[in-house]
């Protein structure tokens, strides 16, 4: 490279001061996923993205222990992670895993086995916190036109609903500055079931049939239909002043079959409204579908094509005890979630040391 050329690379390229990169890791159930993104504006800008289907969770329902298949697999997946992260010199860095996990016998040895060979902190958190961070990834989906919204987070292993309180205006005036914990979020659940677990306990014998559907449908109801903490909320649901956020990699494989894409194409996705005659009659076709044209269509492929169907039946089981004509899809989530709240983090961090060093100045000049 000419010495030229290489002064040119130098000046476009910012530095790591200018421009730092923020890391977010979300081990599930089913998937690794990895965001690294640098600050822009309230938001941020992806620099790096990784996703692989790892089922970390596999047989998981059946044994209570992650198998040593799955856990292979998974390191692979996180030792490209790590080497993406090194290579940003990503810095702050979360990691987190989920209900795998949380669930597994063995998920804390598994833990340290990750940071053995990769140098990944992974730390398991809790349903809650899982719920509230996939919130605040999703919160530019919320539509304040409405008096509440139920954001739907369909993991491998389970599954988180958060029913987010818009009434008073304040998360539109101030979500991106809300810390996760502060958000009116006014009920939760956490729903130890997932396209995996749904998917082991209903294993599909072709052809699918609507009774076997119904069976995954009313199975995921038995967990919702006694929880009252969101009862209050219920009438504005009734009234049609609610709507669905619904975040998963089912969800999006619903929208993108729906629109008939050749491709997936995450623009055209991610926002996306469906009714819920949409969703049904999605859910109708990937039944005729089969597993082998399942596997075909473009925005399932292999990895996903005995799960699609479990993730088509958890959303109608809520849609049905939370009646809503519409759902918003969200092609973000949890990882999203963590990349916010550390670069809030950090503004609030730069906002308190200037106001210390201001305050000391101050004191200075009076002295």
């Amino acid at each position: 490279m000419s010495e030229a050329a290489a002064s040119q690379r130098s000046s476009a390229r910012p530095s790591r001061r200018e421009q730092p990169c923020y890391a977010a890791l979300d081990l599930g159930t089913n998937n690794c996923r990895l965001l690294i993104a640098t600050p822009a504006g309230r938001g941020f800008r992806i620099v790096e993205a990784f996703s692989r289907i790892v089922r970390l969770g596999q047989g998981l329902s059946q044994t209570g222990r992650l198998d040593e298949t799955a856990m292979q697999r998974t390191l692979a997946a996180l030792s490209i992670c790590s080497e993406k992260i090194a290579r940003r010199e990503a810095s702050p860095v979360r990691a987190v895993a989920t209900q795998a996990c949380r669930q597994a016998e063995n998920g804390p040895a598994f833990i340290a086995e990750v940071w053995r060979h990769t140098g990944l902190e992974l730390e398991i958190i809790t349903p809650q916190e899982e719920a509230q961070l996939s919130v605040v990834g999703c919160l530019n989906l919320i539509d304040h036109s409405t008096a509440a919204a139920l954001v739907v987070d369909v993991g491998g292993g389970s599954t988180e609903l958060s029913w987010v309180d818009l009434r008073d205006g304040a998360l539109r005036r101030h979500g991106d500055q809300l810390r996760p914990d502060r958000l009116p979020i006014r009920a939760w659940l956490s729903v130890p079931m997932g396209v995996v677990t749904l998917a082991e306990r209903f294993p599909e014998t072709p052809p699918a049939t609507e009774a076997w559907f119904r069976q995954m449908v009313e199975a995921m109801k038995v967990h919702l239909s006694g929880f009252r903490h969101a009862d209050h909320l219920r009438p504005i649901f009734t009234a049609g002043r609610g709507h669905l956020i619904g975040t998963s990699g089912a969800i999006t494989s619903l929208a993108g079959l729906h629109l008939g894409l050749k491709r997936y194409d995450r623009a055209r996705v991610d926002g996306l409204w469906l009714s819920q005659g949409d969703c049904a009659a999605a859910a109708g076709r990937l039944m005729q579908l089969g597993p082998g044209a399942r596997a075909a269509e473009p925005c399932i492929g292999p990895d996903r094509a005995d799960l699609v169907l479990a993730g088509a039946a958890i959303l109608q089981a809520v849609q049905e005890l939370w009646p809503c004509e519409r759902v918003r899809v969200a092609d973000r989530g949890l990882r999203e979630g963590i990349l916010l709240s550390l670069m809030a983090q950090a503004r609030q961090d730069r906002h308190a040391t200037c106001r210390s060093v201001q305050t000391g100045l101050a004191d200075l000049t009076h002295g």
